[in-house]
């Protein structure tokens, strides 16, 4: 059900890697659980962003929720179509639905990461 190009955090974000550069989203599961995704906030372009820590806020029509970084570095792109139509997040979770785009500072930090199977395997114990 997860794509097995990406990798994952046990915060339920996922991680596309692009050269150096990591794109970072929600999984399905994530956005599945949230309900219908209301406002994103993320941060600026420009900003440092650390491994694990808090990013930005994603609201739904259920709760707000924080947005962890899976990857630390800086902030290269933001993905500004978020901003009218977050619902991208609950339609395309993997696709226009992705968050940002990180210069990653440390490339041995998704060694930390969870593989496809092993993220499943966390899904299967939550669920």
């Amino acid at each position: 059900m997860n794509p097995e190009d990406l990798k994952y955090s046990e915060e339920h974000e996922w991680l596309r890697l692009d050269g150096d550069t990591a794109i970072i989203g929600i999984t399905h599961f994530a956005q599945d659980s949230l309900g219908d995704v209301v406002f994103v906030e993320l941060p600026e372009v420009g900003s440092d962003v650390k491994q694990f820590e808090k990013m930005g806020e994603i609201e739904s029509v259920k709760a707000v929720s924080d947005l962890y970084c899976p990857v630390g570095g800086k902030v290269i792109e933001v993905n500004d179509s978020l901003t009218d139509s977050p619902e991208l997040v609950n339609d395309s979770p993997y696709g226009d639905g992705w968050m940002l785009k990180v210069e990653m500072a440390d490339s041995s930090e998704i060694e930390r990461l969870m593989s496809a199977s092993e993220y499943d395997t966390l899904i299967e114990s939550e669920s």
